[in-house]
């Protein structure tokens, strides 16, 4: 193969050549602080007021109501930490989320907080009747995953938000996997929400939060008092322009049409080659992700044979890469380590291609049947 195969969108996007251009034109303007009260600041503080009305728009919010960030682990750490005055509080999660949440969450744990996980089974997602028993007289905060970057499997935000409110407990989500593949809208029961620029082809390291009115977690970096005091630190003022430029460039019923039929060829075309193959999870997924059980292959194999062909997948989480473990997101949902340890996840952008998917498929049902004839582990 010549040309190389990009299957790995939940861990990055590639950057859209618009938000480039956007980008370049404001590194390359006259050098201004929006902070600065003179006329190259004030220009500088326009073009974030701009991009953060742009931002909200997108998301049927209030200007006032985007902080900006460098990206959903910040965000989160924000959303999280900011929330809570009592070191020793009640929060309920889950523990299939991003490692950004969960290893915040067990860090809390060590510090007096007390975290209660809510039971995942097969279908991929908390459900509401054990978050409405998971609720007690000291709970605090409910922090979730909109959707899981691994599985896809999406949350039932209505419905939870609405168990959130009637309890009048924060909830704190991470929007990072959702922004970017499906239409959604933020319920009035939803606190704060994170979202990273780089997921929905914008540049890697800038993001930001949405902040609901009344809701007034504390900062977590004095300084300069930008953001309304929540966030100081001199803004990413071209990551800020390029991330708005992103999200006004995003179709989100033709990208999410597209993502879906890649998937669906994806997975008719290997099923049709690989019968005893499995989708991990029984919930409602994100248009663009497939995490796949391939029984009797070694997925930590398959994924460096993958990338010699010049494919590029996931075994799990990005931000949990290091030693290929077997996922905690799908031991979490009751499958074995057998299953976990055969499993990769293909992830799929508006750049990607159907005949993209036709040559991933034919080079992963090839590569399927070497393995399995094969006694050798690839290292």
């Amino acid at each position: 193969m010549n040309e190389r195969i990009y299957l790995d969108n939940n861990a990055t996007t590639p950057l859209d050549p618009d938000v480039l251009d956007a980008m370049i034109g404001e590194l390359a303007a006259p050098p201004h602080n929006p902070s600065s009260i003179h006329s190259f600041g004030q220009e500088a503080k326009k073009i974030l007021t701009d991009s953060r009305n742009t931002i909200a728009g997108s998301l049927n919010v209030k200007p006032s109501e985007i902080l900006f960030t460098s990206g959903g682990t910040e965000g989160m750490n924000f959303l999280i930490r900011g929330a809570l005055s009592d070191p020793t509080s009640h929060i309920i999660a889950s523990p299939i989320d991003h490692p950004c949440v969960y290893n915040t969450l067990e860090d809390l744990r060590e510090h007096g907080a007390h975290i209660s996980y809510l039971p995942i089974d097969s279908y991929g997602a908390p459900r509401v009747k054990d978050l409405q028993e998971a609720l007690q007289p000291n709970t605090k905060l409910i922090v979730l995953s909109a959707a899981n970057s691994e599985t896809g499997i999406k949350l039932d935000i209505e419905a939870i938000a609405t168990v959130a409110k009637r309890a009048n407990i924060p909830l704190i989500l991470d929007g990072v996997a959702l922004l970017g593949k499906e239409p959604f809208s933020i319920p009035e029961g939803v606190s704060g929400m994170a979202f990273s620029a780089h997921k929905f082809h914008g540049p890697q390291g800038v993001g930001f939060v949405f902040v609901r009115s009344g809701f007034k977690p504390t900062s977590l970096l004095t300084g300069g008092g930008q953001e309304k005091k929540l966030r100081s630190g001199t803004e990413n003022l071209a990551g800020i322009v390029g991330m708005a430029r992103a999200l006004t460039i995003f179709d989100e019923d033709e990208d999410f049409a597209h993502m879906k039929s890649l998937r669906e060829q994806f997975e008719a075309r290997l099923i049709e080659e690989i019968p005893d193959l499995e989708v991990n999870g029984e919930g409602p997924r994100l248009p663009n992700t497939s995490n796949l059980y391939f029984p009797g292959v070694d997925a930590e194999s398959l994924l460096i044979s993958l990338d010699m062909e010049k494919i590029a997948v996931s075994y799990a989480s990005a931000c949990a890469s290091g030693a290929l473990e077997p996922s905690r997101v799908l031991l979490n949902m009751g499958y074995s380590k057998e299953r976990a340890s055969s499993s990769l996840r293909f992830s799929f952008s508006r750049m990607n291609t159907p005949e993209e998917i036709e040559k991933a498929t034919e080079v992963i049902t090839a590569l399927v049947e070497k393995l399995r004839n094969s006694t050798l582990t690839l290292i």
